[in-house]
């Protein structure tokens, strides 16, 4: 594949007042997709939410109820649009679920797993979802839209992490752990626990936009078919590109397993592309949300954006958010002496074949990388006054605001099915 990334704008989008923005998915606080809607309502559109739905103590699948639908501030299609077959019975009655229950952590290479099962479960679960989203795009047609009306369909689907005790506490080690606690990835993945994790991944984060672009091509005829546009986003990770050495430089995190998904997912945006489709999969930059929080030091590449506002936009921008900053740091401390860190965290070698393209993506852990990054994650964290108040949390906003902006612009008419977000476009549209 080759790197497209986004550098100017193009200004040439027709979004009017009384557009459509559909979050496919649910919108929830803290993540990406709050920046696409902050960039949607400043140009007057109207917000249309999914919802995953929820699941009750027998395992029952229902919508949101009158207390859950009270707290969302957007229109909500309450039609649960809950993806993967993690928990799905197959014909014999048991999940993939059940079949690892009850393992010990001592036992997890020992699962067994009755593919047959899965699969036949992975099925129901695909028709089950896809007869939702039907429901789901039949109700967005029939209630809110007309023969004015631009749509902007965005995909939010991501993760699918089985249901499993046992998963998440293997995983936790192969994310966070280090020393003694370290986790191999790449053993994870082949193993058949990571088999099930692989599946359920790709059926989450990435075949879920296939099976959107599919079932909306008679409301996409619709709207097309009275001079409309309708267009769609996703939200993809495959690296980004930082400044280093006063370059701006792609680099990437690692073990991020659920970048096999992503790649499936840009595949799905690709093929849409080809069919002259309006699909765009935005490979943004890391952040740190309520998701991505499970990734041990994915936040540190976050740090160096404070040295991409000082290139493009000036030292009077950089001061503004060092003040910011600043503030969040024990007095012994100042944002310098962060980014002096990071300045020797990405020319390490246990750092720097995380910054060659050629070596291709996604990449697994090994164990001095997974402990030199936890301790700079680690150092970075215990300068600040409060381990809640982070200066993450300002940059992350940073960051989705403008990929709000860039992902508007752009889904208009795509250059390509997937492209990248970078450090320096995000400075730009502060």
């Amino acid at each position: 594949m080759s790197f497209n990334a986004i550098r100017e704008l193009r200004n040439n989008n027709e979004y009017k007042a009384g557009d459509l923005l559909v979050i496919f998915g649910e919108l929830f606080n803290r993540g990406y997709a709050n920046g696409l809607v902050n960039a949607a309502k400043a140009k007057g559109m109207k917000v249309i939410t999914g919802t995953v739905g929820r699941r009750d103590s027998d395992g029952t699948l229902r919508p949101l109820n009158s207390d859950e639908l009270a707290e969302k501030t957007e229109d909500v299609i309450n039609i649960p649009l809950e993806a993967g077959f993690d928990i799905e019975p197959g014909p014999a009655g048991k999940s993939a679920v059940d079949m690892i229950s009850g393992l010990k952590m001592s036992q997890w290479q020992e699962a067994q797993i009755d593919w047959n099962e899965v699969e036949a479960a992975q099925k129901t679960a695909i028709e089950r979802f896809r007869k939702q989203t039907t429901a789901f795009l039949t109700e967005l047609k029939d209630k809110y839209i007309n023969e004015n009306t631009n749509v902007l369909f965005a995909h939010t689907m991501a993760g699918g992490f089985p249901r499993s005790k046992i998963i998440m506490t293997v995983a936790n080690r192969v994310f966070k752990g280090s020393g003694k606690r370290y986790g191999s990835s790449e053993e994870f993945w082949n193993s058949e626990l990571g088999k099930l994790c692989n599946k359920n991944f790709n059926e989450v984060s990435g075949e879920t936009l296939s099976h959107l672009i599919e079932l909306s091509a008679d409301t996409r005829k619709y709207i097309e078919s009275h001079g409309n546009r309708a267009t769609y986003t996703a939200y993809g990770y495959h690296g980004t590109e930082i400044l280093i050495d006063d370059k701006f430089t792609w680099q990437s995190y690692a073990p991020y397993l659920q970048g096999w998904a992503k790649v499936r997912l840009e595949e799905i945006a690709n093929e849409a592309h080809s069919k002259n489709i309006n699909a765009c999969v935005f490979n943004v930059p890391e952040i740190l949300t309520n998701s991505s929080s499970i990734f041990l030091g994915v936040e540190v590449p976050l740090y160096k954006l404070m040295q991409a506002i000082q290139k493009i936009k000036g030292d009077d921008a950089f001061n503004a958010i060092k003040e910011k900053c600043n503030s969040l740091l024990k007095e012994e401390f100042t944002i310098e002496d962060v980014l002096a860190k990071l300045d020797s965290y990405f020319v390490n070698s246990n750092i720097t074949h995380l910054l060659d393209w050629e070596k291709g993506w996604p990449q697994h852990n090994d164990a001095d990388q997974m402990l030199f990054m936890r301790t700079l994650s680690s150092e970075i964290i215990d300068m600040h006054k409060d381990k809640k108040e982070l200066m993450t949390a300002e940059l992350s906003e940073l960051c989705y605001n403008s990929c709000g902006i860039a992902m508007l612009d752009e889904s208009w008419s795509p250059r390509n099915g997937t492209t990248w977000v970078g450090h320096d476009l995000v400075a730009r549209l502060m």
